[in-house]
């Protein structure tokens, strides 16, 4: 891979602020500390910090030349309400919080490419570098450009990527299209009649009720969207009751709803909001569905995939680039800054051994080895976008 030795020498420096940084974790919209440590470090190399978007969110501004054309490249900040279990010595000083999706290394790796490009200037425009809050959790992407990030800071074209454990190390994964789903979640209520558990006809048993829905559930994706259309409808919890003689007032289901086309989307809300009623009227209930949309699907644009997949090949050959046969379930608020502005979001691999633990996971230890990697290949894709003429 062509890194450049003054990357290499830095590496050093990006793993103690990668380690900083996940010794200190912070929720989304929370991550002050993490914010003023990335201000400070940009404002020292020379860029036009802004603070303040999304409450916590930060943009570098480096230009450079008289060229025209502009380029944002996003890196994430939050960390996430997990308990660390690693037992590292710069683990998460806060009690059940903790850089269990990597957040820490994109930050780290941005910052590696912000000392890199202000050193080199092999550019001829304006980069601009976003530290987005709250991806996790209150898409933090879509508050920013509410807030007028892309006014205040025009930009052709945005990248960002993720690191992946289950991807071999250093290989870049690419997908034009959709490569992240659309994430919704319904909270059903069954209303019945509570009761004694020993004279159940005097009551009506919201847990029956909503047994028979969660089976229902079971068949939209088989029976009611095409078999080719990918769809996952999760029911990930069911709350009801106390003790065994006793039946309760109400059951609540709450469901995870992923999808990539919007009228699969539409249809998945449609079917439950219409599952959940009738099977509750059939048993003589009420069912209310709450049912809230959140992140859209994350839909990469060809000509800019296509620009990262030929950089990436360049960068680090091509046993090192795969395309990617068909998009992951997770969902990325990136989405909403590929809606606004064309752009792709890729990930990079990072699994040496085969035992690493995946996202999300307590015992999950983002890779420094990919730090100087990350740091090198924005650094090159800005200089690339930006080339002059």
């Amino acid at each position: 891979m062509r890194i450049s030795a003054a990357i290499s020498n830095s590496l050093p420096e990006l793993v103690a602020i990668r380690r900083d940084l996940h010794a200190h974790p912070e929720l989304g919209l929370e991550e002050r500390r993490t914010s003023a440590f990335i201000a400070q470090h940009l404002e020292a190399l020379g860029y036009m910090v802004t603070t303040g978007l999304a409450k916590t969110g930060v943009v570098g501004t480096l230009r450079n030349g008289t060229g025209a054309r502009s380029i944002g490249i996003r890196a994430d900040i939050d960390a996430l309400p997990i308990h660390e279990e690693t037992g590292l010595d710069y683990a998460s000083k806060t009690p059940g919080l903790m850089h269990a999706c990597g957040h820490d290394g994109h930050t780290a790796m941005l910052l590696g490419a912000a000392r890199a490009l202000a050193e080199r200037k092999n550019f001829d425009g304006t980069v601009h570098l976003i530290f987005q809050p709250a991806e996790e959790n209150f898409g933090g992407a879509k508050i920013m450009i509410d807030e007028g990030l892309f006014d205040k800071f025009p930009c052709d074209a945005v990248f960002a990527l993720h690191n992946e454990p289950n991807l071999p190390f250093g290989q870049f994964a690419v997908r034009e299209g959709p490569i992240g789903a659309a994430v919704d979640e319904a909270r059903i209520t069954v209303h019945g009649r509570g009761g004694h558990g020993a004279e159940p006809q005097e009551t009506a048993d919201p847990i029956v009720c909503g047994a028979s829905i969660v089976m229902a559930l079971q068949t939209i994706v088989a029976r009611n969207i095409h078999p080719m259309d990918p769809a996952v409808v999760t029911v990930g919890a069911f709350h009801a009751g106390s003790a065994s003689n006793i039946i309760p007032e109400r059951a609540e289901i709450v469901v995870g709803i992923r999808s990539f086309d919007p009228a699969v989307r539409d249809e998945l809300e449609r079917r439950i909001r219409t599952i959940a009623e009738a099977q509750a009227a059939s048993f003589g209930m009420r069912a209310t569905v709450d049912y809230q949309r959140s992140y859209d699907a994350t839909i990469n644009h060809k000509t800019e995939t296509d620009f990262v997949r030929d950089l990436a090949i360049r960068f680090a050959g091509a046993d090192k680039v795969v395309d990617l046969a068909r998009p992951y379930m997770g969902s990325e608020d990136f989405a909403y800054m590929l809606k606004e502005k064309p752009g792709t979001y890729f990930f990079l691999g990072s699994r040496v051994t085969g035992e690493e633990k995946p996202l999300h996971h307590p015992r999950y230890n983002f890779n420094d080895d990919l730090l100087p990697i990350g740091a090198a290949f924005w650094t090159e894709l800005a200089e690339a976008y930006l080339a002059r003429t």
